[in-house]
């Protein structure tokens, strides 16, 4: 995907987002706990579209992976935002892996930019073990996750590895996010 395809489909999104929220909220709330109300009106609804959106934000990266986290623990607190985002991450992982090894190195193409690929592969190159790469890549913020899941599935890693790797490290730096943006009230 080129830079201007990839910058209009950013500002569609969150012009459809802003139009979304705008019609859904109405003004209806002036705090954190009046937003947490009317999210709770929507019951179990309202977290089974958070782990749905995390799964979809890390299959087409256009967001960051932290808004998602703090949109959970703001909204369902702590522990229930932690577990909406984690199992959301991980579904969406372990899909863009899938996609990654059924479609190989044309699907990373379109993704993310070629500059993009071209780095990290040359990082990856180096490591003596990529395993252990993701694994820290997986565990730290700001590591760019959802390329390194489409990677792991081109380079055709074992799966099972795979998944134990992200069930294993995803859950601490979501914790982190979540206990952060959790503490804002």
């Amino acid at each position: 995907m080129n830079k201007k395809v990839r910058i209009v489909s950013l500002c569609v999104i969150f012009i459809l987002l802003a139009l979304v929220l705008k019609f859904l909220l109405k003004n209806e709330f002036s705090s954190v706990e009046d937003f947490q109300a009317y999210i709770d009106r929507f019951g179990i609804t309202g977290s089974i579209v958070l782990v749905f959106f995390q799964a979809f934000q890390v299959v087409v990266p256009v967001l960051p992976g932290y808004f998602g986290c703090a949109v959970g623990a703001i909204t369902f607190g702590t522990e229930v935002g932690f577990l909406c985002n984690y199992i959301g991450i991980c579904a969406g992982s372990i899909m863009a892996y899938i996609l990654g090894r059924k479609y190989g190195i044309s699907i990373v193409k379109i993704m993310f930019p070629e500059k993009t690929y071209n780095k990290w592969r040359k990082k990856i190159e180096k490591s003596k073990s990529y395993e252990r790469f993701l694994f820290v890549a997986t565990v730290l913020p700001l590591f760019p996750d959802d390329f390194l899941c489409y990677f792991s599935g081109i380079i055709k890693m074992e799966r099972r590895k795979f998944i134990w790797i992200i069930l294993l490290g995803k859950p601490w730096c979501i914790m982190a996010y979540s206990i952060l943006f959790g503490m804002i009230k």
